[in-house]
């Protein structure tokens, strides 16, 4: 025969377990949800140009000239043709986004004038600093010279 004593015992034992269960749950949710990445890496996004580059832009240059020297532009509107914007943003790890805006007007096929501003930064500082994290493969670490020889023949020629 059950007692009525250890019921009510069994009862409560269960109950404090899906209590301490259930705060267990609870804390580990917690914890999962304040941890958030101490490093965050800096990101570049949208055409990077280097001071030379945007200053060999003269007035006059057609259309093609500009795409050669500056590459496409991020955005054309299809209301007007003769406006063409380059737009740049940087996150360097946990801060504000920067934008730039470098845009160019157009006469007819020449360019008329500039206006905006742009990462007067050397593009390649910005691209040493931006692979600083990444493992290097075999490709990278040879020299620039070795890297522009193409093998020649098939096969092992000894």
């Amino acid at each position: 025969m059950i007692k009525v004593g250890t019921i009510k015992a069994h009862m409560t034992k269960t109950r404090m377990t899906k209590t301490l269960q259930l705060l267990g749950f609870a804390l580990c949710g917690l914890a999962v949800a304040a941890c958030s990445p101490i490093y965050k890496l800096d990101i570049q996004q949208g055409n990077l140009f280097s001071k030379d580059t945007v200053d060999s832009l003269k007035p006059g240059m057609t259309k093609r000239q500009v795409t050669l020297v500056m590459g496409s532009p991020a955005v054309v509107s299809p209301f007007d043709q003769n406006r063409w914007d380059y737009v740049s943003t940087l996150r360097k790890g946990n801060g504000r986004m920067a934008t730039k805006d470098l845009t160019l007007y157009f006469e007819g096929d020449a360019l008329a004038r500039i206006e905006g501003d742009y990462f007067a930064e050397n593009p390649q500082e910005l691209i040493k600093e931006a692979t600083k994290y990444k493992r290097q493969y075999p490709d990278d670490k040879r020299p620039d010279e070795d890297k522009d020889k193409k093998p020649q023949g098939g096969g092992d020629q000894s």
